[in-house]
């Protein structure tokens, strides 16, 4: 099945992008979503964590002690990137298990993951969408919905690729400045993918 990773920075409105393709029909795997779903349900994440951060990474209810690992993590790059070495490959067990439901009548399907290129699950999609969105749009979406200051917002961007960067890697771009239509662009991506399905059944044929 053609897969199709979408991503974008904080505040750039990819998860609306992606809540119109689900309105055409085509499914979503929401990663993110999922990589905090399986820290709790994956029994080979869970063993992992535990061995490099320690037992008290999980209360006795089975639920993830946070705070512990965030205090283990905050400002460690290293142990961060121990934590997302043992994250990702999780993220891709479920990923697959996820795909393996999708009926084979779906032309294909989305993976959206806000770090699509950092954890080079991107690799793994067929193509890419970026979803991008000016700066000042990103603060006020943000200022507006989480209730935070611009030097926290800032802060947060930092510890992703920027815009530029991850247009490097794209395929596709959907902006997302309010003033060009979503829908359209979705539409047009949405069509051009069809194509491309349709092409690869052909093929298979």
């Amino acid at each position: 099945m053609y897969k199709v990773g979408i991503t974008g920075g904080i505040g750039s409105g990819k998860t609306t992008a992606c809540k119109v393709f689900e309105v055409l029909g085509i499914p979503v795997f929401y990663a993110d979503t999922v990589a905090k779903e399986i820290m709790t349900k994956d029994a080979l994440l869970i063993e992992g964590v535990k061995t490099a951060f320690g037992n008290e990474s999980y209360f006795e209810d089975g639920k993830l002690n946070n705070k512990h690992i965030a205090g283990i993590v905050f400002n460690n790059e290293k142990a961060l990137a121990q934590l997302n070495a043992l994250v990702h490959p999780a993220v891709f067990r479920a990923f697959d298990a996820w795909e393996a439901t999708i009926p084979s009548t779906v032309p294909y399907t989305l993976k959206e993951a806000a770090i699509l290129f950092e954890s080079g699950s991107y690799k793994m999609c067929d193509t890419t969408i970026l979803v991008t969105a000016p700066y000042d749009v990103k603060i006020k979406r943000l200022m507006q919905r989480d209730g935070v200051t611009e030097a926290q917002i800032k802060a947060r961007m930092d510890k992703q690729l920027s815009d530029e960067q991850k247009g490097k890697l794209a395929d596709h771009f959907i902006v997302n400045d309010e003033e060009q239509s979503i829908i359209e662009q979705v539409l047009a991506l949405h069509k051009h993918f069809l194509q491309i399905a349709e092409e690869l059944k052909r093929f298979e044929c």
